[in-house]
Order: C-alpha cells, then structure tokens, then sequence
C-alpha cells in the first residue's frame, strides 16, 4: 500500500517513542528531507523550526535516537519514530522532553496556566553538553 504523507507548510509531526518501554520521548517536525534521511541512515532527523535546518538528533550531544520503525497514522498526516534512545532525549537533560506531571489547570481569556510536578529524571547537564 502507498499512501501520501501531509506535510503542513512543509512540515509533518513526528513522535519519538522508545520502543523498548514505549516511553513517548519527544515531539518535533520532520520535512520531506528529514523523513528520507532517518529512513536512509536508521537515526532520527527532524526540522528546526527555530534553526530553519535539518538536524539529525544527537548530532551535538552524543545522544542519538536509533529508529527502529517509522509509523504512518491513519490520516497520513503524522509519524510515530519507534527508537531506541542513547543518552536523554530532551536538550534540558532529561530522558523525556515529558518530565513533567500537570497538577492543576487554570484558565484565563487568554492562555491556559498550569502548575507541574517533576517526575521524569534528569540524566545530564545541558551546559556541559552544549557549550
């Protein structure tokens, strides 16, 4: 079967998943390039929003993401990267970009303001890492 991927603006979602635990580790965008590249090399890439680039994950860190699979969501429009991952997956050190518990949840015109808990463990220190 063949189906054609969704790229909004060029982009499409992308959720980094640990295959073993099946921990969700992060989110991030892929373009068409990053999709080819993680498929062609096996490690993760994904588009810098921020950077305006293509960045392989752990390319500065050490801390790479080993895609075992890629999946396809059922409106074609999202990607779930089943990886296998070396070191934390979040730039702030943790093993999650999700490390944190919401606790409440206040509303106002307009933002929504929430207070968290830490529940994840922080594996490095990101000024050591990223100087």
């Amino acid at each position: 079967m063949t189906v054609d991927l969704t790229f909004e603006d060029g982009l499409i979602p992308a959720i980094a998943h640990d295959a073993e635990s099946g921990r969700v580790l992060m989110f991030a965008y892929a373009s068409p390039e990053a999709v080819e590249r993680t498929q062609e090399t096996g490690l993760a890439h994904y588009y810098s929003r921020s950077r305006e680039e293509l960045w392989q994950k752990g390319a500065s860190s050490g801390h790479v993401q080993h895609v075992e699979e890629i999946r396809v969501d059922c409106d074609s429009d999202a990607l779930v990267y089943e990886v296998e991952q070396e070191g934390g997956a979040c730039h702030t050190g943790y093993e999650s970009c999700f490390h944190r518990t919401v606790e409440t949840v206040e509303r106002t015109e307009s933002t929504v303001e929430v207070s968290t808990a830490e529940t994840g463990e922080q594996l490095f220190d990101p000024e050591e890492v990223y100087e």
